[in-house]
C-alpha cells in the first residue's frame, strides 16, 4: 500500500466520522484561534500605535522632563526606578517642568550642523473651534509651536504660509487649522479658510494655513488640530507650571547618537546639574512611544501562548481518544487489512495520516477565525489588513506535531493487533 493510498484512506475514515471529527477539530482550533487572534489584534495595534507616535521625522528627537512611564497593569518598575533617581538626587530639579527660559537657552546654545530645534507647548485640548455659521465637535487640540514645528513634526502647508518670526515672538493671534477642522468649516472650499477669523476656544483667531491631510490613527488625530505660537499659549494661559517640549531634527539618521549626546551635554548645565548628579530630563527619539507601548503589550502575547499551549494538550488528549476509539471500532478492518497483505507501516501510516489530518483542520479553522475577527480590531484602528505570517507557520507547525504526537500510541497499538485475533473481533 503507497502513502497516497493511506493518505485517501484516512481521508475517507475521517469523512465517515464528521461529528466526531467535528468536535476535535473545534477542541484543536481554539487554541490557535486565541494565538493568532491576540497576535494579528497585537499586529494591528502596533501598526496604529507606530502611525500615532512616530510624528516627528525618523531624524527627530525630543527632549522631556520626565520619562512617559507608559505602562499597563500593576508593574511599577519604572516608577520605582524613578522615584530612587529622585533620592538619590535630592539636589537636582527632579520633577520640574522644563520653563521657557531653559527651552530659549538650549536652543540659542545647541548649534550642531544642519540641525533645527524646534520649541513647543500644549494648548487646550478637546475643545470648539467656530466661525459666525459653522463650529467643529469638541474634539479639536491646540499646540503653539515656532516656525520649525511644522517640518519637525512632520506636517506640509496645503494653503497658506508658515508663522514668522515676529508672529512667533510676539504671539500674535494666528493660527494654522488642520484638514478636518477647515473641511468642518469651509466644507465648499477649505482655502477660503485663508484670513477668515475663527473663535478658538472663544478666542478670535486669523487663519494663515490650513495644514495637508496627514496619516492619523485610533490614537490620535493629527487633523483636528489648530496649531499657533507657543508664545500666544504662553500669553493665553498660567506660565507656572507650563511645560515646554523641545524637538531636534537633524540632517542625517546616521548622526542620531552623536547629536542626542551633544543635546544632553549642553541642556545639563541649563538645567542646573553637577556633574553627580544623574539626568533630570529624558530624550525620546521618534518611535520610542510606540516602542514602550508594544513591550507592555507583550504581555498579552505572552498570556495567549499559555491559553493555546493547554488548549492544544487538552486537545491532543482528546484526539488520541478518539482514535484509540477508531482502533477499537475497526480493529476487524486492521485484521482483514493484514490479511490481505497490510503490513505495520501501513496501518501506522493509516491512523498517523488521519490524526494528522484531523490536527491540521482544526489548524487551519483556527487561523482563518483568528486572522478574520482579529482584523476587526485593524478595522475599528484604521490600519491595513494584518496576516502575521510568522505566527501562521508556527501555528501549522505545532498542530503537526500535537497530531502526529497523538496519534501516535493509537498507530503503534493499531499496527501490533494480531490479524486472526482481529478477524474473530466482534
Amino acid at each position: 500500500m503507497t502513502y497516497k493510498n493511506s493518505l485517501a484512506l484516512s481521508w475517507k475514515n475521517v469523512r465517515s466520522n464528521r461529528l466526531r471529527t467535528a468536535i476535535t477539530v473545534i477542541i484543536m482550533a481554539l487554541g490557535i484561534f486565541a494565538l493568532i487572534l491576540i497576535i494579528t489584534a497585537i499586529k494591528a495595534a502596533s501598526n496604529s500605535l507606530t502611525s500615532s507616535f512616530s510624528t516627528m521625522g525618523a531624524n527627530s528627537f525630543g527632549i522631556r522632563y520626565r520619562d512617559r512611564n507608559i505602562r499597563f497593569g500593576g508593574g511599577g518598575g519604572s516608577s520605582q526606578k524613578t522615584k530612587k533617581s529622585a533620592q538619590q538626587n535630592k539636589t537636582s530639579n527632579t520633577g520640574i517642568p522644563i520653563s521657557y527660559d531653559e527651552a530659549r537657552l538650549f536652543k540659542e546654545r545647541f548649534s550642531f550642523p544642519s540641525s533645527k530645534v524646534g520649541i513647543s507647548l500644549r494648548g487646550p485640548a478637546s475643545i470648539v473651534v467656530n466661525t459666525n455659521i459653522t463650529k467643529t465637535n469638541p474634539d479639536v487640540n491646540t499646540f503653539g509651536g515656532d516656525d520649525n514645528y511644522l517640518e519637525i513634526n512632520g506636517y506640509k502647508l496645503a494653503y497658506g504660509r508658515n508663522f514668522t518670526a515676529s508672529e512667533v515672538e510676539t504671539g500674535r493671534n494666528v493660527c494654522m487649522l488642520g484638514s478636518a477642522v477647515a473641511e468642518k468649516l469651509f466644507p465648499v472650499n477649505p482655502s477660503k479658510a485663508i484670513d477668515a477669523i475663527v473663535n478658538v476656544n472663544h478666542i478670535p483667531y486669523r487663519v494663515i494655513a490650513v495644514l495637508e491631510e496627514k496619516s492619523s490613527s485610533a490614537f490620535f488625530n493629527t487633523s483636528r488640530v489648530v496649531i499657533t505660537t507657543y508664545n500666544n499659549i504662553r500669553r493665553m494661559q498660567s506660565s507656572q507650571n507650563a511645560n515646554y517640549n523641545i524637538a531636534v531634527m537633524v540632517s542625517d539618521l546616521k548622526l542620531m547618537d552623536v547629536a542626542t549626546g551633544e543635546a544632553k551635554g549642553i541642556f545639563r548645565p541649563i538645567r542646573k546639574l553637577s556633574v553627580a548628579d544623574d539626568d533630570n530630563f529624558f530624550i525620546d527619539k521618534s518611535d520610542s512611544i510606540a516602542e514602550a507601548f508594544l513591550t507592555n503589550l507583550g504581555f498579552l502575547e505572552s498570556g495567549t501562548l499559555g491559553i493555546a499551549f493547554i488548549t492544544l494538550i487538552g486537545a491532543a488528549i482528546g484526539l488520541m481518544n478518539i482514535m484509540l476509539v477508531a482502533v477499537n471500532e475497526r480493529t476487524k478492518e486492521i485484521g482483514l487489512t493484514k490479511a490481505l497483505g497490510g503490513t505495520k507501516k501501513d496501518i501506522r501510516s493509516q491512523f498517523l495520516f488521519e490524526s494528522l489530518l484531523i490536527s491540521l483542520m482544526g489548524a487551519i479553522a483556527g487561523i482563518i477565525a483568528g486572522i478574520l475577527i482579529g482584523n476587526l480590531v485593524a478595522l475599528l484602528l484604521h490600519t491595513g489588513f494584518v496576516v502575521p505570517w510568522g505566527w501562521v507557520a508556527i501555528a501549522i507547525i505545532v498542530c503537526s506535531l500535537v497530531g502526529l504526537a497523538a496519534g501516535l500510541y493509537p498507530a503503534y497499538k493499531a499496527s501490533n493487533l494480531d490479524p486472526i485475533v482481529a478477524l474473530r473481533y466482534e
